[in-house]
């Protein structure tokens, strides 16, 4: 396989402001471009773009494609899951959604403490090894964000497993709260394969601060932002696939173009993304936009779209209220937040959104000024 995965999280949409309005003509075209450049993989999940991925993966992929020319990932909802009997409903879903009859990766969805307790009490992991028995999935992993130290108690207590899929990318490598290279590492003791997901930190790599992008320029490098944080993941040894979820067919174009004959980054590569890094680490609030903050929020507060705002106006200094107005219309307000903190129990990146929410209501609903 060629490291390069398509991630299906991110796809194009008809309305910006409807994740379910899913562009299925663009989409279509992506996944032509994509497998003709000799790419394979395809990675979905049940909640993707309020429950449409799996059925747009169906519609632009296997039912045009025959089932040998592509691999395909799915994941189980652990998070949905209230009982032992629920698993196999969910996964034949799946398996209708998607129009397979088969897996080739199959994954427990966004691991972490408490979805990892839940899954031990209803059986999870001794339900994915029943599938891999059955010939309905080829290898079974799990998606995680969490710590190292879980990880390894995971990985010793279900040594069957095939694979990891770590959130990856060169800014969260040395970060407390993500711990990419502690998690890789870990995966590596235990002989587990990797596949990188979040390269590009929800697109936030791809589009840098006007400093960040000045180092860029400084250096000559000749891609885009993007394609070094891809290949930043990819330069990993033990990193078999690099997911990237891609949006339109330009990033299908600038993805593929440097993946076909992918070359690892060069030490002086790595320094740029180094100093990078120390210029990004000053003013972003690590929001990755996968939404799952939305869905427990009982105030239905947009959260991915008003940090957006709030590192654009760290990166330039202003503000955007008529994206504010725009953004809250059919939603709640930063100050509606009741401070419950089901969102931060869910948030992969581990931010402290109560906080950060408070922080954004006092520039963009009690500051008058701009």
């Amino acid at each position: 396989m060629k490291k390069l995965g398509f991630g299906t999280m991110r796809l194009p949409l008809r309305d910006a402001d409807d994740v379910k309005s899913i562009d299925h003509e663009q989409m279509c075209r992506m996944v032509d471009l994509f497998i003709e450049r000799g790419f394979t993989y395809f990675d979905t999940a049940y909640p993707y773009h309020g429950e449409q991925s799996e059925p747009a993966v169906k519609r632009c992929l296997t039912d045009r494609y025959a089932r040998e020319r592509y691999i395909l990932a799915d994941k189980m909802p652990i998070l949905r899951v209230k009982a032992p009997e629920e698993y196999p409903r969910y996964f034949e879903e799946q398996l209708r959604r998607c129009g397979v009859s088969y897996f080739d990766y199959y994954l427990l969805h966004n691991m972490g403490k408490e979805r990892y307790d839940n899954t031990l009490r209803y059986g999870g992991f001794e339900f994915l090894c029943g599938l891999k028995e059955q010939k309905l999935v080829k290898h079974i992993g799990f998606s995680y964000h969490d710590d190292a130290r879980l990880l390894d108690e995971i990985l010793t207590r279900y040594p069957e497993m095939d694979f990891v899929q770590l959130q990856i990318n060169y800014l969260d490598w040395d970060s407390a709260a993500i711990q990419s290279g502690a998690c890789y590492e870990t995966a590596r003791r235990h002989g587990k394969p990797v596949i990188a997901m979040e390269p590009v930190k929800g697109g936030s790599l791809a589009a840098l601060p006007a400093e960040a992008q000045q180092e860029f320029d400084r250096c000559g490098a000749a891609g885009s932002p993007a394609s070094y944080a891809i290949r930043y993941a990819a330069s990993l040894e033990d990193c078999f696939m690099v997911l990237s979820g891609m949006s339109s067919l330009e990033q299908v174009e600038d993805n593929t173009s440097y993946m076909q004959d992918f070359q690892p980054l060069s030490a002086a590569e790595r320094e740029m993304l180094s100093r990078v890094t120390g210029i990004l680490n000053r003013s972003v609030t690590p929001c990755t936009n996968c939404r799952y903050c939305m869905e427990e929020c009982p105030k239905n507060i947009n959260i991915p779209a008003y940090f957006g705002l709030y590192n654009m106006y760290a990166a330039t200094g202003k503000k955007t209220n008529m994206y504010y107005e725009r953004y809250s219309m059919n939603h709640g307000r930063a100050s509606d937040c009741i401070k419950c903190g089901r969102c931060e129990r869910i948030c992969p990146q581990h931010i402290g959104i109560r906080t950060e929410l408070e922080k954004f209501a006092d520039l963009y609903e009690r500051d008058t000024n701009g």
